[in-house]
């Protein structure tokens, strides 16, 4: 099993995470932004020439999950740490309200859908994860469900739980590396956000009252990622509790964890084998008498 990449915002395995102890700033202050562009800058080149690595390796994929309350950074942390990577190798996949069809089905299998294939980079923005999350802080949501089994709200989290972490040392074992990234912005930044969402026009497009309801549950929201964080966080599937008030601070953050997590896969170019590089240096041979002929 590859060792996660240490981190301060690691959340541990043992299930000792308590929320209040994250900060949500920096802790040496906001980056510069001349500072944070270039640092951000360095790790997204090398996160590009890893990504053809992985590719051209083919063993791995690489699934990368985000959650977070609104107007913390998903998006533009995504755009930000994968600006520069192939877009032939990756995806990105936003999970909302479910469809009919997906509630026909058990939770993680619109999920696996949308799995990366080996070579590529997955990200989800938003995933299984709003299963014990946003359905927890809103348990009527299971009813168009139709669970066949009744049970106790704290047996249905625990079970949760319990597919969550087979499905992913599931995956770990067959090659996918999963990173997850909780963004982790305070109650007053995100107001701040939603403010400018408002008195900026154009921004408008991204406010939703139904943001701001959703605020009224924000205790609530985190008890049920200290949670789910606690019952979830493994070596085969860590999960990253990052300050998201300062947003380039929190993108450096991603994009360094990113990196070194890809670097640990020693990933490789393929060698041909013995036959083919004779093939190939013929083939060589030809092109340069073309040239010269």
């Amino acid at each position: 099993m590859i060792e996660p990449v240490d981190s301060p915002y690691l959340v541990p395995f043992d299930g000792s995470f308590r929320r209040t102890e994250l900060p949500t700033q920096p802790p040496s202050g906001p980056l510069a932004r001349k500072q944070a562009k270039a640092l951000l800058a360095e790790q997204v080149d090398q996160l590009a020439k890893l990504q053809r690595k992985l590719y051209a390796d083919d063993r791995y994929a690489l699934l990368l999950v985000f959650q977070a309350m609104d107007a913390a950074g998903k998006d533009g942390t995504i755009r930000a740490v994968l600006t520069g990577v192939n877009p032939a190798g990756f995806q990105v996949s936003n999970f909302k309200q479910p469809s009919a069809e997906e509630l026909d089905h058990d939770f993680l299998w619109r999920i696996s859908r949308r799995l990366p294939e080996r070579g590529r980079i997955g990200v989800f923005n938003r995933s299984h994860y709003e299963e014990v999350l946003v359905v927890r802080v809103h348990p009527e949501y299971l009813g168009p469900q139709r669970l066949p089994r009744l049970m106790s709200m704290d047996q249905r989290w625990s079970e949760r739980y319990q597919s969550i972490r087979q499905f992913e040392e599931h995956l770990a074992r067959n090659g996918t590396k999963i990173l997850k990234f909780w963004l982790n912005v305070s109650k007053e930044e995100q107001r701040q956000r939603f403010l400018a969402r408002i008195d900026e026009r154009r921004k408008n497009w991204k406010f939703s009252a139904g943001d701001v309801r959703e605020r009224g549950f924000w205790d609530r929201y985190m008890e049920a990622y200290e949670d789910a964080l606690n019952a979830t966080s493994r070596p085969h599937a860590p999960w990253y509790a990052i300050p998201a008030d300062d947003k380039r601070y929190m993108r450096l953050q991603v994009a360094k964890i990113v990196v070194e997590s890809l670097r640990r896969l020693h990933l490789n170019y393929p060698e041909l084998p013995a036959d083919e590089r004779a093939a190939l240096a013929e083939q060589r041979r030809l092109l340069v008498e073309e040239a010269g002929g």
